[in-house]
């Protein structure tokens, strides 16, 4: 993780949107954050092929008492650029239409979002600034690349627990948080999703099936698939085997209680006639 630093190359320019950019000198004294280029990224990140990548981005600029009304970003690789909140620069045919500024410039936010990542999308990518009426700043040794070691996504985590009703919960982590995966249970039930961010990152969702189990449930399997942004699934399942006392007790006398409204019903239906 890249910690706030500053340094790297810079070019500044004051009225316009310079892409001139140089060496920045070793500041041998110490200046306050507010007089700083300083950026906060991972360096590396890890993505599932075919889905989408988050990549967190926070940054602070030298502070000025000039009227600011614009703030320019461009994610580049090499002297590519990748991605950008100017509408009519024309990105490449390779990242066209897949990536997005989705950060707020104004307020330190350059968070970028990579679509269907491609085997070609690891990087390195690093953060260019330019504020027309004040200063630019290339973050070039603040790189981040894309690990897609992992082509296959991992299989999700299932815990499962037998009471009265079958709770089941399947869990998996991913990087983007914008489109979370599916899930798909084999049995019907009652479910709840929620998400839930493990760093900067990393979240993990879950979904939580909740059923009263017939006899028809024993010893069956049940199955949670879970489908990723770009069409990628994973499986994981468990067997239900009910040998609680409870789950017998409970099913003993779900079985007599309707026994009994039959009963009770097919007699008020005699008394009636």
């Amino acid at each position: 993780m890249h910690l706030f630093q500053n340094t790297g190359r810079r070019g500044e320019d004051n009225n316009s949107l310079s892409m001139v950019t140089s060496i920045s000198t070793c500041m041998c004294y110490v200046q306050s954050a507010s007089n700083q280029w300083l950026i906060k990224v991972p360096s590396n990140i890890p993505a599932l092929q075919g889905s989408c990548v988050v990549i967190p981005c926070v940054y602070t600029y030298p502070k000025t008492k000039k009227i600011l009304n614009r703030w320019v970003g461009f994610w580049k690789r090499g002297e590519m650029i990748v991605s950008t909140n100017l509408p009519k620069i024309k990105l490449t045919q390779e990242f066209r239409k897949r990536t997005k500024l989705m950060g707020n410039l104004r307020s330190g936010n350059c968070t970028m979002r990579i679509s269907s990542v491609r085997t070609t999308d690891v990087g390195p990518f690093y953060l260019r600034i330019e504020i027309p009426q004040h200063k630019s700043f290339t973050f070039s040794t603040n790189t981040v690349t894309i690990d897609l070691r992992n082509i296959t996504p991992e299989p999700p985590t299932m815990s499962l627990d037998v009471l009265d009703k079958v709770k089941a919960t399947c869990t998996v982590s991913h990087t983007c948080p914008t489109s979370p995966p599916r899930f798909y249970w084999s049995r019907s039930g009652k479910q709840k999703m929620r998400s839930k961010r493990l760093n900067d990152f990393l979240w993990t969702t879950e979904s939580t099936l909740m059923f009263v189990p017939l006899p028809s449930d024993f010893n069956q399997p049940l199955n949670c698939t879970v489908v990723y942004s770009g069409k990628k699934s994973q499986k994981h399942g468990q067997q239900l085997f009910f040998h609680s006392l409870n789950i017998g007790i409970y099913l003993i006398i779900q079985a007599k209680l309707k026994r009994k409204q039959h009963i009770i019903s097919v007699l008020k239906y005699a008394c009636l006639k």
